[in-house]
């Protein structure tokens, strides 16, 4: 089974994802906007499969009733997104080691979109983000996961949404 290594900037959160990503999706809606400067591009995996290395730096901001985001207090690196479901977790593709085999899916609430930029790629585009794509999972999964990561359900779902941003930020 492959291993997947990542971290943010600094070093100061560093993790792996022991199977499979599922892949990139893009999400255009205000929230990942605000919290990247851009759109974000986002794989995921079984919330079972993934391990954190080093927390030193990771913090949880529950940016809607649907979901929280992980970061890195240190350096501000956006890593994560996990529902509130605990259905799955979202890894930003740009802090990943490699990101080698790795495709792309799909963008989502591109009726969010900014005005600056186009898409010009073959990939579908949604108005919302309610599309299912599938998480892989891996049958025989040892949970890894730290403390830091306490409280994410390890449920495994053949095909959950790729994102529910439909709540509303807090700010």
């Amino acid at each position: 089974m492959s291993t997947t290594q990542g971290r943010c900037l600094c070093g100061a959160v560093e993790y792996e994802v022991e199977g499979p990503l599922r892949p990139v999706v893009y999400c255009h809606c205000r929230m990942c906007r605000r919290t990247s400067g851009h759109f974000v591009a986002a794989t995921a995996c079984a919330v079972a499969t993934l391990r954190i290395k080093s927390a030193k730096g990771l913090r949880w901001y529950a940016s809607s009733a649907e979901a929280e985001r992980g970061f890195c207090a240190v350096c501000g690196s956006n890593l994560f997104w996990r529902p509130a479901s605990g259905t799955h977790v979202s890894i930003m593709a740009g802090t990943l080691d490699t990101t080698a085999g790795l495709d792309s899916a799909a963008h989502i609430f591109v009726g969010a979109k900014g005005d600056y930029y186009e898409l010009n790629d073959e990939l579908p585009k949604h108005r919302a983000g309610a599309v299912l794509i599938p998480i892989p999972t891996r049958s025989r999964a040892k949970s890894g996961l730290s403390t830091s990561i306490k409280g994410i359900a390890a449920k495994k779902r053949a095909r959950v949404p790729a994102t529910a941003h439909a709540g509303k930020s807090r700010r």
